[in-house]
């Protein structure tokens, strides 16, 4: 294991966040989306064991095809929706 190295908190917007040194993330082949979690009094990065919503397009395009892309619960508009064109 490396030295640590200590870098600052930094205000963003109304959060806090550290820049992550270029260097840093592609030792550990980290690119844009990273697991977080907390293990004890640590912060921990980890490579997403899933990407979100990876074959999210096709799978659309294949309940289109198979005409199984019908409303579920309905169309839920209200009363006061008749002047909205849609």
């Amino acid at each position: 294991m490396s030295k640590p190295l200590q870098i600052n908190i930094r205000q963003i917007g109304n959060s806090k966040g550290v820049v992550i040194p270029k260097a840093i993330l592609e030792q550990v082949g980290l690119d844009e989306a990273v697991e977080l979690s907390v293990e004890g009094d640590s912060l921990v990065l980890r490579k997403p064991k899933n990407q979100v919503r990876i074959h999210w397009a096709e799978d659309a395009r294949l309940i289109a095809l198979s005409g199984e892309d019908r409303l579920v619960l309905g169309d839920f508009a209200n009363k006061d929706d008749g002047d909205w064109v849609w």
